[in-house]
């Protein structure tokens, strides 16, 4: 069975969002154990999206269904789009589809670029109308950075849930298990996620 990791690393130096929490590690050693002291964001590193990040009332992390983040996914490689997402590079490539991951040119950088790929409110629109209940990416958030909060609320408004920041970089596109879950903090707006996929043929 082939495994992919496609969690960025969550340390010091991790790709950072402008006016994210920067992650900090403190061991404390008493002599006999040692614990981390950790200070970081609900959005730090690769990460998952809950409702209420923007959607006031709406789902926080802790309510979402672990099954929404497991089971088939599809990889769709997009590294050759520039900036913006439009439904033209999705059609035909939904059908059937669950959870989709999009794989792009930002997956092998390892600082922030404000020209990262994301998606238009039209792509959005069609990944909700396509019945898909989990969107990823590698990049450092589904929206532009100069963006209104739009397509987040599209896709979080009409339950869809938003994976960002993973690692495609060694991934070909196709079929996959996914396992994206994230910790269980009640009433946060999201959670760093430990994401795995694996050959979809190994599904049991």
């Amino acid at each position: 069975m082939t495994v992919y990791d496609i969690t960025r690393d969550l340390s010091a130096d991790a790709v950072l969002y402008p006016g994210d929490v920067r992650p900090r590690f403190h061991e404390i050693d008493n002599g006999q154990y040692r614990v981390t002291e950790m200070t970081l964001g609900s959005h730090t590193g690769t990460h998952l999206d809950a409702p209420s990040h923007y959607i006031e009332g709406g789902m926080t992390v802790d309510e979402i269904p672990p099954a929404v983040l497991m089971g088939a996914a599809r990889v769709l490689d997009c590294s050759d789009v520039s900036e913006i997402i439009e439904p033209g590079h999705l059609t035909g490539r939904l059908d059937g589809a669950r959870t989709i991951l999009v794989k792009t040119w930002f997956s092998e950088r390892r600082e922030f670029d404000l020209g990262y790929p994301s998606f238009s409110l039209e792509a959005a629109k069609m990944v909700v109308e396509a019945g898909i209940t989990c969107l990823g990416i590698d990049t450092p958030s589904i929206e532009s950075f100069d963006c209104d909060g739009s397509v987040h609320r599209r896709l979080l408004g009409s339950g869809t849930f938003i994976l960002e920041l993973l690692d495609l970089s060694a991934v070909p596109e196709g079929d996959y298990v996914m396992t994206a879950l994230p910790m269980r903090l009640k009433g946060i707006d999201g959670s760093p996620v430990r994401a795995i996929l694996s050959d979809r043929e190994e599904e049991p």
